[in-house]
């Protein structure tokens, strides 16, 4: 019976991760890549090497992040490890909203 909670409750934070990807990857390629979503490059890449986001864009991406997911950025967390990429993205933006503090 536990083992079942458990999967289920796996499962819910999973297809949560999923919907935060999906809004964030909505996002980067309706304002960054002007709808081309083939330009999109994988989740690990950096948008900024890539070309996708500069310093103007993280500001946008920030004030997104903080409407959106009603989470608060500090100057301090607009670092790749938590801005880079989509995976980085997707775990900065769950961890705030589970209010692990992931910033570095």
């Amino acid at each position: 019976m536990l083992r079942r909670v458990t999967e289920r409750a796996q499962r819910g934070v999973v297809g949560m991760e999923m919907q935060v990807r999906t809004e964030l990857v909505d996002f980067v390629v309706s304002n960054y890549l002007f709808g081309e979503a083939s330009r999109l490059p994988g989740d690990h890449d950096s948008l900024v090497e890539q070309g996708i986001i500069d310093s103007t864009g993280v500001l946008e991406l920030v004030e997104f992040l903080e409407e959106r997911f009603g989470i608060q950025v500090s100057e301090t967390e607009t670092i790749p490890d938590n801005l880079g990429s989509i995976a980085n993205l997707t775990k900065f933006v769950e961890g705030k909203k589970a209010g692990s503090g992931l910033a570095r």
